[in-house]
This record gives structure tokens, sequence and C-alpha cells, in this order.
């Protein structure tokens, strides 16, 4: 993601499948079957950001009623799961779709409690997947042996509430020696320009300014000092800008254009992403779980957004963006962009929060 800074001269800078449900209604049965029947209830259109928005509205409302939610983008409409059919009158008079699971989100998180209890196991990664209405854990191919029976042992002991899936890639986060924002031989990209108290600084990602403090752009001159490192639980780094130029709140998209940003959102399951990043520039995708737990050989990250955009070392910290709306920054995976791959994303509006900034 390149961040247009300095008059007349471009940094080199980098900022960091969801089932389709079947558009049907709920048909209401009449006890009297002269009466005719009424309609079926109607999803209203959403974007991917004002679903989130309403999910989050909806989870509040119904607590433990509510079991996770998801977009369906081919039908632009926010499905969340439910456990009754009163929960389900509720979801549809806000112009959601409900849908009636069996798994409660207190057993879900039992579930990832018990794995986090038993089975922290570098290569690992799980979250709960609203689709399925199971926990999805996902082992790397460095779990073999000996660690690969054990979290066989702990996923089969949940029972149905969770599954087992092999990725053949390993997860790592996502740095790399190069260039784009460089320090100590270490390069990674840049998520979002950001303001604190008025003065200009950018966020990226934890693990990079873990190992690197001073960071300076491709000819060497340094643009920005460590602020806030944050990895492993969570993965998000504050640098304080040291250079005059100008910051403006842009993602580069690689082709000669930028997409402003004009504010950070949530994530929700279905919704439709970009990511930028200094190595494979941009690529597209879709959300595939929330709040997931990654399990790299450095320490273990949680909160994390789990996506299908591929993403390779150096890409680190780049923006992963909705429209016009920031969602996250770049922290690892697993793949590439040639075969493709699995990539986790620090939530913006949490390294928001966290430091006291502001998207700008």
């Amino acid at each position: 993601m390149k961040h247009r800074r300095i008059p007349r001269r471009r940094l080199v800078m980098a900022g960091a499948g969801v089932a389709a449900l079947a558009a049907a209604g709920v048909t209401l049965q009449n006890a009297n079957a002269s009466e005719p029947a009424k309609p079926a209830v109607q999803a209203r259109p959403l974007s991917a950001p004002a679903a989130a928005t309403l999910a989050s509205d909806l989870t509040a409302r119904l607590g433990s009623d509510a079991a996770g939610s998801y977009y369906d983008a081919k039908a632009r409409s926010l499905v969340v799961n439910v456990l009754d059919k009163t929960a389900a009158k509720a979801v549809e008079a806000k112009g959601a779709k409900a849908r009636i699971v069996t798994r409660t989100l207190a057993q879900l998180d039992g579930a990832r409690t018990t794995l986090k209890k038993d089975a922290t196991i570098p290569g690992t990664s799980w979250s709960i997947d609203p689709v399925s209405n199971k926990v999805v854990v996902t082992a790397d191919k460095s779990v073999t042996g000996a660690r690969w029976d054990k979290l066989s042992k702990v996923v089969d002991g949940l029972g149905g509430t969770a599954e087992l899936k092999r990725f053949q890639g390993e997860y790592k986060p996502f740095i790399a020696g190069g260039d784009a924002i460089n320090g100590s031989g270490g390069r990674c990209s840049l998520g979002f320009n950001v303001v604190k108290d008025g003065q200009p600084y950018f966020l990226t990602a934890g693990h990079c300014t873990a190992d690197i403090s001073s960071w300076s752009d491709a000819d060497g001159q340094e643009i920005g000092q460590n602020a806030e490192s944050h990895f492993p639980g969570t993965d998000f780094g504050l640098v304080k800008y040291t250079s005059d130029a100008a910051h403006p709140s842009e993602v580069d998209l690689y082709d000669g254009s930028t997409q402003k940003i004009s504010g950070a959102a949530e994530a929700t399951v279905g919704m439709k992403v970009t990511r930028s990043g200094s190595t494979t520039h941009v690529h597209d995708g879709t959300v595939t779980g929330l709040n997931a737990t990654v399990n790299y050989q450095e320490g273990s990250v949680s909160g994390l957004i789990q996506t299908d955009v591929c993403a390779e070392p150096g890409d680190s910290g780049g923006s992963l963006f909705s429209g016009d709306k920031a969602i996250g920054l770049t922290s690892g995976g697993s793949g590439d962009c040639t075969s493709g791959g699995e990539t986790f994303f620090q939530p913006v509006t949490a390294a928001l929060s966290a430091t006291g900034t502001t998207i700008g």
C-alpha cells in the first residue's frame, strides 16, 4: 500500500467463500386455512459495512439468543443465526434474514476455550464459522506426529462442535528483508495513516514494530519512530512520523490510483475486502471468520479477522479495506499469491481504540 506523503516524490510504502444462503422466505402458517397466507419476509439490501453495523446491534439486542451472523454478498443481506422462532421474528423485523441453528455461541466459545487450554500448538488456528455453526480448527504442515495426535484428540473430544482441517502451507507472520518501510534489515507495509493529539502517525503490524524501532523509506530517509508495539496477543504497532511530508488518508491501488479512506468499520463474515501490500500489491477476497486465533511460532494472537485473501512476506502491516472503510492490518497466514492461501488481519477498530487514534 503506497501512501503519498512527499510532494513530487512517491515513497515506496505499502499498506497492508462465504456460502450464499438460498433466498427462501419464511412463510407463516395460518390456523384458518381459508385465510390467505402472509407474504414471505423480505430482507432489506445492505452494504457489507451496514450489515456489520446491523449485526452488532442485533447481537447486543438478542444476547444469548444470537449465535453468530454472516453477510450473503450475492443477496446483499445479513444472515443472523438464532436459537428459536421468537428471536427469528426480532431479526426479520430489523430487515435481516434469520436462520435457526442448534449450537449456541456459549457452546462455540467453550470449544475455543478448550482449544486454547489444551491445544495451543504452533502451526494451528481456529475460529467460529457461522455458516457451519461450528469451530473450524486448522493445522498447517508443521503439525505432525505427537502434536497432530494431540490436536486430533482434543477436537474429537469436542464432538460435533468443532471440525479439524489440514492446510498444506505454514503459518507465519509476513515479514521479509527488502524495501518499502524498512528498518534493521526488515521490510513491512504501512497500514493506515492516523492522527493522535493532532499529530500524524501510522499503523502497521505489531510483529514488525517488535523487531524494528526506526523506519525509513526506499531511499533510506527516516520517516518514523515507534510509539507503541503490541505482539503477541494482538498484532499492531503505532509509528509516529518524523518527516514533515503530507500524510493523506489513502491506500495505493498500484495502478496509478488510490482509494481514499474515510473511516474504519467492523468486519463481518462474507464481506468482500481488498488488501494492499508492498510485495504482492492488490488482491481481493472474502472474510471467512472472525475472532480467530492463530498460533505462530513466535506466539499466539487472538481476535483476528480470517480471510481467503492471499499475502506474502513483506505484506505484513498492510491495509485491508472495504470501499472507503479501513478494516484490518495484515498479520500473517499461510500460502502465497500463486497457489492461494489464507491470511489473518488485526482489526483496525481495536487498534484505533487501544492507541487512541483516528483515521486521518
